[in-house]
């Protein structure tokens, strides 16, 4: 007789503790599926594939104009970015999270035109002080996309 329990759940205890074992060792020797290998690079231009037992499937990966309102927040209307548009140079406040391939992808659905280039930089936020209260103004990230000459991309519409 067992101090802590009764003989019944001893020997169910003990029968089921074999096919637990049995499992795992069934589980460690089952043969892996193979994983896909896809580059970065294969992502970004949408030629990426995914190996399946049956055959190959294709994964392509745009920007929609839905989605490209999730990075160009708004174009940047300054003095500056006025005199670098005879440059053919277009600067758009742009979400922090965005790379240059999301933003070339979204200035090509939004615009229709397919940029050269796309420059990034971080620009901190100003301190300011409003009477005791001090503070800072967002931090935030600017795009100047470099378009092909003879295009041109219209911002001062609704501005």
């Amino acid at each position: 007789m067992a101090l802590f329990g009764n003989k019944k759940t001893e020997d169910t205890a003990s029968k089921t503790a074999p096919k637990k074992v049995k499992e795992a060792a069934a589980k460690k020797t089952a043969p892996k599926k193979e994983e896909a290998s896809v580059s970065m690079q294969d992502l970004y231009t949408g030629a990426a594939t995914k190996t399946v037992k049956a055959g190959t499937v294709s994964v392509k990966k745009e920007v929609k104009a839905n989605n490209a309102y999730r990075f160009l927040v708004k174009p940047l209307v300054t003095e500056k970015a006025t005199n670098l548009m005879t440059q053919n140079k277009y600067v758009f406040v742009v979400s922090k999270e965005a790379n240059k391939i999301e933003i070339a992808k979204a200035i090509e659905a939004l615009y229709s035109v397919k940029p050269l280039k796309v420059n990034l930089s971080n620009v901190k936020g100003k301190k300011v002080a409003r009477g005791k209260i001090r503070g800072q103004r967002k931090d935030w990230r600017k795009a100047v996309v470099t378009l092909p000459a003879g295009q041109t991309i219209k911002i001062y519409e609704g501005v």
